[in-house]
């Protein structure tokens, strides 16, 4: 589930479990689309690989909206890509299939393609200029896929997958691999390059780490321990921090960062010139959060699970953040989101799929031990099988000899 940056003149909103997508504009109408409505798949048909598509869920899985705020684009479990164009006033322009599940999308500074990333570690783009064709394959890794990113000029494209690596390539070539950021110890699960320093690529994994890098070299400049931050939170020490989250405000260059296992909300500052980020405040909740997202104005907004209160809005004051609750865009979206509050009832109480992204870790040592221990009683028995035969026998043939 997600909240989108403000769009130009307005608010978007997606939601990750439930089939629902909406936004206020500058109207103040809320516009609701729900996937269950959308151009259903039947049997007969095909994928672009010539293999039959099977029928999932209306659930969303991934959404992205585009920098200037004109298109906004999501992917469900029924392996749709959905097209929206959001001015003057919202609409869907086209419903296509995609090969796999996406677990993540992003589209062009160029508003002109949806780079969408797929569960078997494909990459695929679809042409936003021509809303109905189909998809072209434009690169791929041997692992799950799990973000993607464009710097701000649209030439290179970062993709991060489950076994640590971040690849950076031309957006023109993408068989051109410029070069690979390597020093994750778990999946990555978010990867940002910094919009106003497009050299800069801020990335998190399930190691519970942040890390800055100069993408361009593979160059990692920074690292940031989130355990040595949040620690004090919990009692547990095996206790791991996978961030969901990653959003930014140019303004002031600050970095809100939220760990999915954790209802807290991380807020960093990027020392551009020393490069590294130095850590501010944090913001905890009693319920869990769902999403975070930055205004242009530093402002920010927390999506939390509280049908009373969903939305958290959080002003900027003396370098802190300080809860605002009397802002009327805060009550108008409280509103809408509590009026429209059961397509979120299936998402409630839900576990994180961050748990099965984990490498199975063990110790080699006392693995081979006990193999050896197996080993060694293995062969035990068939001696003693052995010698129990070789016992039989011996009678046997005592019992079988002639007496005089």
């Amino acid at each position: 589930m997600g909240a989108a940056p403000r769009p130009p003149g307005g608010w978007g909103l997606s939601s990750k479990a439930p089939p629902l997508s909406g936004s206020r504009g500058s109207d103040d109408s809320l516009f609701v689309y729900d996937c269950i409505n959308a151009e259903k798949k039947t049997l007969g048909n095909k994928g672009q690989d010539g293999k039959q598509t099977d029928k999932g869920s209306d659930d969303i899985l991934a959404f992205a909206l585009s920098p200037s705020g004109d298109y906004f684009a999501l992917t469900d479990d029924s392996k749709r890509l959905i097209l929206f164009r959001t001015t003057p006033s919202w609409e869907c322009v086209s419903v296509r299939s995609v090969n796999r599940r996406c677990t993540s999308l992003i589209i062009t500074a160029a508003d002109d393609k949806i780079l969408v990333a797929d569960k078997s570690g494909d990459l695929y783009s679809y042409s936003i200029t021509e809303p109905q064709a189909d998809g072209k394959l434009e690169l791929g890794h041997l692992s799950l896929l799990l973000d993607v990113a464009l710097s701000p000029d649209d030439r290179y494209i970062l993709t991060a997958d489950r076994d640590e690596k971040i690849r950076v390539s031309l957006a023109k070539a993408p068989y051109c691999i410029v070069s690979y950021c390597l020093g994750h110890e778990e999946f990555v699960s978010k990867i940002l390059v910094i919009p106003n320093y497009p050299d800069l690529l801020l990335s998190a994994s399930g190691d519970s780490t942040l890390r800055l890098w100069e993408y361009k070299s593979g160059e990692e400049v920074h690292c940031c321990h989130l355990s040595s931050i949040c620690g004090p939170e919990t009692t547990k020490t095996d206790q791991k921090y996978p961030v969901s989250r990653i959003t930014y405000c140019c303004q002031g260059g600050y970095v809100a960062v939220l760990c999915d296992s954790i209802s807290t909300v991380c807020i960093f500052q990027l020392d551009a010139i020393a490069q590294q980020l130095v850590y501010r405040q944090q913001i905890s909740s009693k319920h869990k959060v769902w999403d975070i997202a930055f205004e242009e104005t530093g402002d920010l907004w927390i999506l939390q699970e509280d049908k009373e209160a969903p939305l958290q809005l959080y002003r900027p004051c003396d370098e802190q953040w300080k809860e605002v609750t009397d802002d009327k865009g805060l009550q108008k979206m409280s509103k809408y989101l509590q009026d429209n509050w059961t397509v979120f009832e299936g998402f409630v109480g839900t576990e994180s799929h961050y748990s099965s992204l984990y490498k199975a870790s063990f110790d080699k040592a006392a693995t081979y031990l006990e193999k050896q221990e197996e080993k060694l009683q293995q062969q035990k028995k068939k001696r003693k099988e052995l010698q129990r035969a070789s016992n039989g026998q011996t009678k046997k043939m005592k019992c079988e000899e002639p007496s005089l």
